[in-house]
């Protein structure tokens, strides 16, 4: 394995530690993306010492160079510095367990092996020593490359004590299998299934950092489905896990709004990287269970789920601790907003009905349109088409008029200080009925988006309301 350990800085590190005697290795996902000749540029290194591991940090930083800053956490019994791109992080090898009400284990000096048993899974437990005697050997108690080359995530241990052990493995179990695109072992898998509801002891800040991680790879609807089907989902994102289903009235059903949910999140994620496009995909249907109803002679409507589930974010948000800021707000503005261009589509479509959608869109008009898009399923070819052709006329739509009105960045060609200016009147309710006034005429297309006209247009309605332009008031 020595292709994966060849860099100089590791042959440093060697010849650093070679004189204390202590046993060094590099463990972990470095070992594991090595092997697989993945980029694992700038990640972290974690790195193992039969001894105390921030006492080895120190030495080592010492003996790389001046400068390097050390950060200790000698509560953890770990220390990390930066060089030469990378993170090292270092710990002594250890032994843990646990008891069953924490994910706090009690924590006592190990040997190599014992630091493997601990870690979650055989691809994850692979090391390779850098020391001299055995310098670049791989040591892999556990088969890990070979469930590397069958593609399995695989835990060392019962798998059954693993998660019971600590529960967010079940997540990082997922989360592997689909960055990986690996599968989980079938007892593996069924031992998640089993100890779902021991989820309910990890923080929501532990559990909401892998189920990013899910969220940002390529599909992320395999990771979210292997969540639903083990039971994971309930236990700590009910309100997804309950668009799962269809239910039926006589002959008609509707689709399952959680597969129709994943397929759009997929479909935006072909489309872009951005975290909380995702997340506006993840969520554009997430009312659909509580507004859901049956009309004799119509079938199922989910009237008004866009608006409730957009009410719905910031509620979501706070419980699985997401951030509650503009990042909120966009989710919960693009659920809102999700249903707009398509009802806009159509030969008919009017020019005041795109300007509406450009002023209240403003910045996220692109991204909008991407979830829009996304949110076409149907295994309906024709109709799909028929969308798309739809679809395609309020894009051209869209790019035309903002290009001539300039709408999708809106601001008021006059404030509220040039209308108390012109009329010498203080704040009232006359200076919020010329502004929407003005903002309703641009958006009609009676006037065009200038300063002139709508200085025009203030000035007669200004007089029709009984108010006299000062005499120094001019354009």
């Amino acid at each position: 394995m020595k292709k994966c350990i060849n860099d100089i800085i590791f042959s440093k590190i060697s010849r650093i530690v070679a004189d204390s005697g202590k046993d060094i290795y590099v463990i972990g996902g470095f070992v594991r993306d090595c092997i697989m000749e993945r980029e694992n540029s700038g990640m972290d290194i974690d790195i193992v010492v039969a001894g105390n591991g921030i006492d080895t940090a120190t030495e080592i930083a010492r003996g790389l160079g001046k400068g390097i800053k050390v950060v200790k956490y000698r509560n953890f019994g770990t220390a990390m510095f930066k060089f030469g791109g990378y993170t090292f992080e270092f710990v002594g090898a250890r032994k843990e367990s646990y008891r069953a009400d924490s994910r706090k284990p009690a924590v006592e000096e190990g040997t190599l092996r014992d630091d493997q048993l601990r870690r979650d899974f055989t691809i994850n437990a692979l090391a390779i020593s850098l020391n001299e005697k055995d310098f670049g050997t791989l040591v892999d108690p556990f088969d890990g490359v070979k469930d590397i080359e069958s593609r399995i995530i695989r835990t060392p241990l019962d798998p059954d004590r693993t998660f019971s052990d600590d529960p967010l493995r079940m997540m990082r179990a997922i989360r592997f299998a689909t960055q990986l695109n690996f599968s989980i072992a079938p007892p593996t898998l069924a031992s998640i299934t089993r100890n779902a509801d021991r989820i309910k002891i990890v923080s929501a800040e532990r559990i909401i950092t892998e189920f990013n991680k899910v969220m940002l790879c390529s599909k992320p609807s395999s990771g979210i489905t292997l969540m639903l089907d083990t039971g994971l989902l309930f236990h700590f994102f009910p309100e997804l896990h309950n668009l799962k289903g269809v239910d039926t009235v006589g002959t008609k059903g509707h689709k399952d709004n959680f597969d129709h949910t994943l397929q759009v999140l997929d479909n935006v994620s072909r489309e872009s990287d951005d975290l909380y496009l995702r997340w506006a995909a993840l969520l554009h249907d997430i009312a659909k269970p509580v507004t859901k109803r049956f009309i004799e002679g119509t079938g199922w409507t989910f009237h008004g789920h866009e608006y409730r589930g957009s009410k719905m974010v910031p509620g979501i948000f706070k419980r699985l601790k997401l951030p509650m800021n503009e990042k909120m707000k966009y989710v919960s503005k693009l659920v809102a907003l999700h249903l707009r261009p398509i009802s806009l589509s159509g030969e008919n479509i009017t020019d005041s009905a795109i300007r509406r959608l450009l002023f209240d869109a403003g910045n996220e008009i692109d991204d909008l349109m991407i979830l829009c898009k996304a949110d076409i399923t149907s295994k309906n070819r024709k109709k799909v088409q028929e969308h798309m052709k739809n679809f395609s006329i309020v894009v051209a739509k869209l790019k035309e008029i903002e290009e001539r009105d300039q709408l999708m960045n809106f601001q008021p060609p006059i404030s509220g200080e040039d209308i108390m200016a012109t009329f010498s009147i203080g704040p009232g309710r006359e200076i919020g009925i010329i502004k929407n006034i003005i903002r309703e005429s641009i958006l009609e297309g009676i006037i065009p988006n200038n300063h002139d006209a709508a200085y025009g247009l203030m000035i007669e309605k200004g007089k029709e309301m009984g108010l006299t332009p000062h005499p120094d008031a001019g354009r």
